[in-house]
């Protein structure tokens, strides 16, 4: 059980953990009937992109905000693409798969983890639904997410 004490990022193992994460959980999206017409432009640099946003999400270096264009660029990555709810949830199932396999074997390291990407995947199919908005106005910094919840 965790402590609670550090970032989520330390307690997952940083950088090589959540690439492993991403490694696995798109492995499976990339094969999935519902998931990939979603990810038809993928290119294997998103797995790196998503392991650096999610490591500066929970606590690691602000490098995904320093080189790779912030929250503004991860928002506009999904104007378009037009997420259904079932394609959601099925995203939720293949990352449940890809954390409990990949991260530390910790149920509340987990579910503190899983409560981002819900919390963000509601984001992101909200951002995607129309194709025609591209006016995302001032989405504010890199949201940050500890041992409980947004910070």
């Amino acid at each position: 059980m965790s402590e609670c004490t550090g970032s989520l990022s330390e307690a997952i193992g940083g950088m090589e953990v959540l690439r492993r994460v991403s490694n696995t959980f798109y492995d499976r999206v990339l094969a999935d009937p519902l998931l990939a017409p979603v990810f038809a432009d993928f290119t294997r640099t998103h797995i790196e992109h998503v392991a650096i946003w999610l490591d500066e999400v929970f606590g690691g270096p602000e490098a995904f905000t320093r080189d790779l264009g912030g929250h503004q660029a991860l928002l506009r990555s999904h104007l378009g693409l037009a997420i259904t709810e079932e394609q959601r949830l099925r995203w939720m199932e293949l990352m449940t798969d890809a954390v409990g396999k990949e991260l530390p074997d910790d149920d509340l390291l987990q579910q503190q983890v899983m409560a981002y990407f819900d919390w963000g995947t509601k984001i992101a199919r909200a951002v995607s639904a129309d194709p025609d908005d591209t006016d995302l106005g001032e989405p504010g910094p890199t949201p940050r997410w500890g041992w409980k919840g947004l910070s």
